[in-house]
């Protein structure tokens, strides 16, 4: 059987107040070490594309728009 994410709110709504908490709490931390490890992921690669001198730069914000 596989939980959908409608069962797993539901589940969640009928746990006690100190287990939705420390569920809360966990889901931040998991969100937080996410967030850092995209940052460090783009870290890499930025100073990868630095190294094979690829890196772009810029103060024409028309350019800069073209970049994104």
């Amino acid at each position: 059987m596989q939980t959908t994410f409608n069962d797993l709110v539901d589940m969640v709504r009928d746990l006690s107040l100190s287990e939705k908490v420390e569920i809360k709490t966990v889901l931040e931390k998991e969100i937080i070490e996410e967030k850092r490890n995209k940052i460090h992921k783009n870290y890499l690669k930025a100073k990868k594309e630095f190294k094979e001198n690829k890196l772009e730069f810029s103060n024409d914000i028309n350019k800069l728009k073209k970049m994104i």
